[in-house]
């Protein structure tokens, strides 16, 4: 009978050293934000509750089986968290189910995902390959037959450390589960794996809310932006009637980057003109998450909020929408969008389709080569000047949108067409952005020239929005140097969201309008401007130009932006001096009702309202509940 006192068990072993690496990876490779000794505590002991929990599991198999489920079990943990710090890169979140979904998108990633894989991350697999080394060499010592009453007290004290970590959660976070706008309060309060079975479960329920939905929610809904709706149109309402539509999505654009310099350069010469002669709105926001441009392809065409995870281009793609390229069809409008990328990256050719688009140029209609591409694909200006021919061939009056590129993350650039240098910091990534948002600028000057060759300029509305951010928070350090900042705070974070937004009409003057407004506001405005009457439209926007229109803008996360007031993180701050006003407590129920001096938190009843219409808009897309309004609508005419 072998001495069992030198039995070492593995799956204890294994929940250690899986523990530390998922701590150094929250603490040091993620951009987590700590505002206190408690959240350094929870952060510190989930790490190792996660991997006790479902490491223990193994202590049920038999010595042969339990060496299977350790190897491969502390293998797929290491996938899933490293695909979660290689997504956390680019995008500053975390894996959602729909993402993992959307994996198609990742064969036309190319330099992107490159860019996001460093050499130390190896050094991830280092625990996986000690579980398999002694796994192999020391099974006799390592691996044991537990007894009813060993397995019995591993699961006990598994449940025991879950639901210990989740009350130190509840207290820190109160009612965590049910306010989920943020996804990095629930990694850093409960655990990267934790939260990923929590979205797995609220995928599920999702789901299930279009098969038992029956539309008995919409007259609330309607009711709410009827309330909403300016009380009168637009004084520019018609200006552009019947005359073409040409869209612009700019890559990546954001406003800081507008009547600036690097380096002693001007980085968009051609766009600070353009303003000048254009409506220039100096506080608009990008509205987007997960989905990134195709939530701002969503935003724009249906004035309706994108998913708080995934994107509604593909999990939703199939719903019944009442789009700007349906309703400028009843117009006699064509519509057409040009992308020099695959028809089905993000759903394209499947959405497109399903609200009414009539064609679709994608990388099959133009020439690429490696001489003319970089990076995500076609350079901007081989792109507009291949799109010239395929717009003049169009049917008038036309309504269309064109995606860029090469201002792409991770913002590469050939010496051949950068025309000013980049920029010097800590970040490569904010370094290279400048050459090529200029390149990008330089593209946009050379399309208006040929737009005016080609006959097209005069008849035209010319529409250009930056679709989301490009320098994303995990850059502040090099983002507060070029910005002249001590730190990034969640203030400047939020006011870093702002993006270009230019509607340029040959013949009228324009202004700058300082008024806030985001990407839920283009469907209206730009229906505004072309005479279409929208009351009975189901948009949660409302038109820019009109007068006593809704006072704020709520982003996806649950933040927003309010004429005098801005909230993120729980945080309440004035809108024009960036002071913070309400520095909340997690430590009551409702930590958001008064500041530190018990005086009323301005910011609460506008965070009510934002909770609510992002509320409405999931539930009209989660549910589908405009197959039955619009039912109900053809029934009446």
């Amino acid at each position: 009978m072998k001495d069992r006192s030198y039995n070492v068990p593995l799956y204890l072993l294994a929940s250690i050293l899986f523990g530390i690496k998922t701590y150094i990876v929250y603490r040091f490779m993620f951009n987590i934000s700590l505002d206190n000794i408690m959240q350094e505590f929870i952060l510190f002991i989930n790490p190792f509750v996660s991997s006790f929990a479902f490491f223990g599991i193994a202590v049920w198999f038999q010595k042969k089986r339990q060496t299977k489920f350790l190897r491969y079990f502390s293998l797929l943990g290491t996938l899933i968290l490293y695909f979660n710090l290689i997504f956390y890169r680019n995008f500053t979140d975390f894996l959602t189910i729909p993402v993992l979904f959307q994996g198609s998108n990742a064969s036309d990633l190319g330099s992107s995902i490159l860019a996001l894989i460093h050499l130390p991350d190896l050094l991830l697999l280092a625990d996986v390959a000690i579980i398999w080394f002694l796994s192999s060499k020391y099974q006799d010592t390592v691996i044991v037959n537990y007894r009813r009453r060993s397995k019995s007290l591993v699961l006990t004290l598994s449940v025991a450390l879950l639901l210990g970590n989740y009350i130190l959660a509840e207290i820190e976070r109160p009612q965590l589960l049910q306010r989920t706008f943020d996804r990095e309060y629930l990694v850093k309060n409960l655990g990267l794996f934790n939260y990923h079975i929590y979205d797995v479960v609220l995928q599920s329920k999702t789901k299930a809310q279009r098969v038992f939905a029956d539309g008995n929610e919409m007259p609330e809904i309607e009711s709410y932006i009827q309330e909403n709706r300016p009380s009168k149109l637009s004084e520019l309402f018609g200006i552009a009637k019947n005359k073409n539509v040409i869209f612009i999505s700019m890559e990546s654009l954001q406003s800081f980057v507008i009547n600036n310099t690097v380096n002693g350069e001007e980085i968009t010469p051609f766009l600070n003109d353009l303003i000048d002669e254009s409506y220039y709105f100096n506080n608009f926001y990008h509205q987007t998450a997960q989905g990134k441009t195709s939530d701002s392809e969503f935003l724009v065409e249906n004035s309706l909020y994108p998913l708080p995870s995934g994107a509604v281009f593909f999990t939703n793609g199939q719903n019944e929408y009442n789009a700007t390229p349906e309703i400028l069809k009843e117009k006699g409008y064509y519509s057409a969008v040009f992308h020099a990328n695959n028809k089905s990256f993000w759903n394209r050719d499947v959405m497109y389709d399903n609200i009414g688009y009539d064609n679709f140029f994608d990388q099959t209609a133009f020439q690429i080569t490696e001489e003319n591409s970089i990076g995500w694909g076609l350079k901007d200006k081989p792109f507009f000047e291949q799109s010239i021919k395929y717009l003049q061939s169009l049917p008038q009056p036309f309504y269309t949108k064109f995606i860029t590129l090469t201002n792409h993350y991770p913002f590469e650039l050939g010496e051949e067409d950068a025309s000013i240098d980049p920029y010097n910091s800590n970040s490569k990534t904010l370094n290279q952005y400048f050459p090529t948002v200029r390149y990008a600028d330089e593209a946009l000057k050379l399309f208006f020239d040929q737009l005016k060759q080609a006959g097209l300029y005069e008849d035209s509305i010319i529409v250009l929005m930056g679709d989301h951010y490009g320098i994303s928070d995990f850059h502040d350090k090099a983002m507060s140097m070029y910005l002249d900042k001590e730190e990034i705070t969640p203030y400047d974070h939020i006011q870093l969201q702002r993006v270009p937004f230019i509607v340029h009409i040959p013949g009228e003057k324009g202004k700058v309008i300082s008024n806030i407004g985001g990407q839920i506001d283009v469907k209206p405005t730009l229906l505004s401007l072309l005479g279409v009457d929208t009351s009975d439209d189901i948009a949660f926007g409302t038109d820019l130009f009109a007068d006593d229109r809704k006072d704020f803008v709520a982003l996806r996360d649950g933040s927003f932006v309010s004429d005098q007031y801005i909230y993120t993180k729980e945080q309440c701050y004035d809108r024009e001096t960036g002071e913070l006003l309400y520095p909340l407590s997690n430590s009551v129920i409702e930590p958001d009702v008064t500041n530190s001096d018990g005086e009323e938190n301005v910011c609460k009843p506008i965070k009510s309202a934002v909770e609510n219409e992002l509320a409405y808009s999931d539930k009209i897309i989660y549910g589908d509940l405009l197959r039955f309004y619009n039912q109900s609508n053809d029934n009446e005419e």
